[in-house]
């Protein structure tokens, strides 16, 4: 215990990064305080990675036993096949209580004090909560920020919860509307893309950029839009903006033009997800109060070791993690950036390696991906002076995946021409999101193809799509 203080430890916000934080300060002997205004578990547990999975867990196997041409071909004949919405959703809301109740009982267990309420800095090692039952102070020789995201909504799009929402909403699954526009293509407007088809549902997906799905690897993307989007009730609109979005029965959204921003087209629908981003929960948590600035777009600036930055130079005693910070805005993040901020705080030097964190998109079938993409690749080669190759294999030539009747996909690996370091790897298909942790481990070592083409998998599984990938760039090196 820190002399002089009420905790050695305070961390604003009890998201998957703060819990992961306090799990880890509490081993590491701290005397630990998590204050938290709402749920415990924050967006991941409430309203994002738990009830989504839930619910694509649930839509999936709709659409596996409605796929009668897939079940053929395995010897297999169904019936028809219907579902209970509300008990879809009680599925997910189940769900979310069991996790957010283990989450705090786990923080309990450990010794951790729980303290409901809105937490601000007060200044130096100094914490002020609003409470139900007043304002009260405490002192903590360190503190740590985690107080998440919330999701962007852009200018003229008017929300009511119901015809016009974001995922925070969509999440409940009060209704399946026939027709649902999506604002947006990346992971959060492919997996609801991937719910809603699946339980009957027609979608329009509106993306701003010149192509779906921008921030995947180019051949990711161009393999989920024949997977994921073109044999579905799915159009797409790409090059245009929802700058009007008005609730109601129907919804009305106004597509304009990226470059001219001329009306170019008019949408009646059902409902509308904007899944257009997140932004940082950052105000009024009385940063001024020790001289730090978050940027333009609101986000707590930290450097590699979780220390908040004020004019570049780290501020005594105060961290920060998770999405508030705009490092890489994932659940797995945040809570290492945790384990990070903690051990800096033990004096034991941690940093965060982001090349070999990994996402993935759950549906069906998945997406996943760690390091670099291959044009971020080639730039990063360009300045660095060295080349990058790249090599694919197919889940069409896997022995598991042939049997399992999922044969579409496939593993892209990214790497250095003159060391054979991977850079990054891409997956599309069956199980992708399990695949990706033998790849981000590779790059957490910074380990070669060359090396890499002779470890054992075992047969036949999934991972051998990996094992010729690796094997496939070891062979190209070696003829180049």
């Amino acid at each position: 215990m820190s002399q002089g203080f009420d905790y050695d430890l305070a961390i604003i916000g009890a998201g998957v990064g703060g819990h992961g934080a306090a799990l880890h300060a509490a081993s590491c002997g701290l005397k630990t305080a998590i204050i938290e205004a709402s749920d415990m578990g924050g967006t991941c547990v409430n309203r994002g990675c738990i009830p989504s999975k839930a619910l694509l867990a649930a839509s999936g196997r709709v659409r596996e036993l409605r796929n009668t041409h897939h079940l053929k071909s395995l010897g297999i004949q169904v019936g028809a096949v219907d579902f209970d919405r509300q008990g879809i959703a009680d599925h997910a809301h189940n769900l979310v209580s069991k996790i957010r109740g283990d989450l705090t009982n786990s923080l309990k267990r450990l010794g951790v004090d729980i303290i409901k309420g809105w937490g601000k800095i007060a200044g130096s090692q100094k914490v002020t909560i609003a409470t139900d039952d007043g304002e009260r102070t405490i002192t903590a020789k360190d503190i740590i920020l985690s107080t998440g995201s919330v999701p962007f909504v852009p200018p003229g799009i008017q929300l009511d919860g119901k015809t016009v929402f974001t995922s925070d909403d969509a999440l409940k699954l009060d209704w399946i509307p026939q027709w649902v526009a999506i604002i947006g293509s990346g992971y959060i407007g492919l997996e609801f893309s991937d719910i809603y088809t699946a339980l009957g549902s027609e979608i329009t997906m509106i993306e701003a950029l010149d192509q779906l799905m921008p921030t995947f690897d180019p051949d990711i993307a161009k393999l989920a839009t024949r997977v994921l989007i073109n044999p579905r009730d799915v159009e797409t609109h790409v090059g245009v903006l929802a700058t009007k979005v008005t609730p109601g029965s129907p919804v009305v959204i106004e597509l304009s033009d990226v470059k001219t921003k001329e009306v170019v087209d008019v949408l009646e629908v059902d409902a509308c997800l904007v899944a257009t981003g997140r932004i940082p929960v950052s105000k009024d948590l009385g940063l001024e109060a020790v001289g730090v600035e978050t940027d333009r777009r609101g986000f707590i600036p930290v450097n590699d070791q979780m220390a908040v930055l004020s004019g570049g130079e780290p501020v005594p005693n105060l961290w920060g993690i998770g999405d508030a910070t705009g490092q890489l805005m994932l659940a797995h993040a945040a809570s290492a950036q945790g384990v990070a901020a903690v051990e800096n705080i033990c004096g034991r030097d941690r940093r965060m390696d982001y090349r070999s964190i990994p996402a993935a998109a759950f549906t069906h079938p998945e997406i996943s991906y760690v390091g670099l993409n291959e044009p971020a690749a080639k730039e990063l080669g360009k300045a660095e002076g060295f080349e990058v190759a790249s090599v694919r294999s197919y889940f069409k030539g896997n022995s598991k995946a042939i049997a399992e009747g999922e044969a579409d996909g496939l593993a892209k690996v990214i790497y250095r021409k003159d060391t054979g370091e991977v850079l990054g790897v891409h997956i599309l298909g069956i199980h992708a999101s399990d695949l990706i942790h033998e790849a981000s481990n590779a790059i957490a070592q910074r380990q070669s193809v060359n090396t890499l083409a002779f470890l054992v998998h075992a047969h036949p599984t999934l991972s051998e799509v990996l094992d010729e990938a690796y094997k496939r760039a070891a062979e190209a090196e070696v003829k180049a």
